[in-house]
């Protein structure tokens, strides 16, 4: 069985937990919950297995070491990683804490994740290793950036319930802020799914070509997504308190989501510190002879290590609350997505190996 195709099979095991783990939240039936769990660990079963494959078929294709040949060259074995990173830390959680409030949006993430890569139409085979990655700092730099990037992703599922528990009133700017946040990751996961599966039964067919609501659909059908985005934020601000009263369900304090929240953000900046700026700069200096050189994708990382470093100052300061900390690690998540894939689609530098 090929790697491309188990991949997918994590895919729709993570999106079907996301469906258990929802429908555990809204109905609260111990048995829903299990199910999602179950779905999790099967997929990221399956998950480890193509991974690992992947990096074995990589390492003898081009006669490399395992070190220098981990599979995170492209955007679409990248991401296939980071979905990875970001199960393992729901599983770290779900255990750690003894809850599966964060599994249906670190599910839909990873999700998406995987579906992005269909919605893009980026290439699965295994591509040739350019000359500047053959380095055992490709380990050490990206492979790290990944992990804080998903770390990062991860204290997006605790900062965004934490808004939802403290913040119903609907008079208040962080509710327009939270809810329009939510709502826009809902409406682009629903997206992604519907791409996944369109793309999935096309695979099937003969004749398959890749399918994107975006880029496929008349110019008619475009104006009817932009209804239906307007409709799900106006959605979100008339029933986003309902899911402060979700949480509350389940016996989930602020304290606990500001927990989850501020570890994984402690951790993420460290390894981002040192893996990400530090192994970066030493690897641009042995490749290019400079340290620095203001590449996008350079400058988006440091704008993404002052938001998050904001963050932990933020924490620090006598009398700021979780909330207003919680505000920051939302828009720290949406610069971390942006320099992460962002980036990669839009501008080019000397890191546009990362693209499709």
């Amino acid at each position: 069985m090929s790697d491309p195709l188990l991949f997918g099979v994590a895919s729709i095991l993570y999106l079907l937990a996301m469906v258990f783990y929802l429908f555990f939240i809204i109905l609260k039936k111990e048995l829903l919950g299990k199910i999602a769990s179950i779905s999790v660990y099967i997929g990221f079963v399956v998950h480890t297995m193509a991974f690992f494959i992947r990096w074995y078929i990589f390492s003898k294709a081009f006669s490399l070491p395992i070190a220098n040949s981990i599979p995170i060259t492209n955007l679409y074995e990248s991401l296939i990683f980071f979905a990875w990173c970001l199960i393992l830390g729901n599983i770290f959680i779900e255990r750690k804490f003894n809850t599966k409030i964060f599994g249906v949006i670190i599910t839909a993430l990873a999700g998406m994740s995987i579906a992005f890569v269909d919605a893009i139409g980026a290439n699965k085979t295994v591509q040739p290793i350019l000359p500047a990655l053959k380095s055992n700092w490709l380990l050490a730099h990206a492979s790290l950036s990944f992990v804080a990037y998903a770390a990062f992703s991860l204290s997006f599922s605790a900062a965004i319930l934490n808004l939802a528990y403290n913040i119903r009133n609907k008079k208040s700017i962080l509710y327009i802020y939270w809810t329009a946040a939510l709502g826009i990751f809902v409406y682009t996961t629903l997206l992604l799914i519907v791409d996944f599966i369109i793309n999935l039964v096309n695979r099937i067919k003969d004749g398959y070509k890749p399918f994107s609501l975006l880029k496929t659909v008349p110019d008619e059908w475009k104006i009817l997504l932009l209804i239906l985005f307007i409709c799900f934020i106006v959605l979100f601000y008339i029933f986003g308190s309902k899911l402060g009263s979700m949480v509350d369900r389940f016996g989930i304090k602020s304290e606990l989501l500001e927990t989850v929240e501020y570890k994984m953000i402690t951790i993420g900046f460290m390894i981002f510190t040192i893996g990400g700026l530090v192994f970066g700069a030493i690897w641009a200096d042995i490749s290019w002879g400079r340290y620095w050189a203001w590449d996008p994708k350079e400058t988006w990382a440091f704008i993404t290590w002052l938001v998050y470093a904001f963050y932990i100052h933020m924490r620090f300061i006598k009398g700021r609350d979780g909330v207003s900390a919680s505000a920051i690690a939302v828009i720290g998540f949406i610069i971390t997505i942006f320099t992460y894939i962002g980036v990669n689609l839009l501008l080019s530098g000397l890191h546009s190996y990362g693209g499709m």
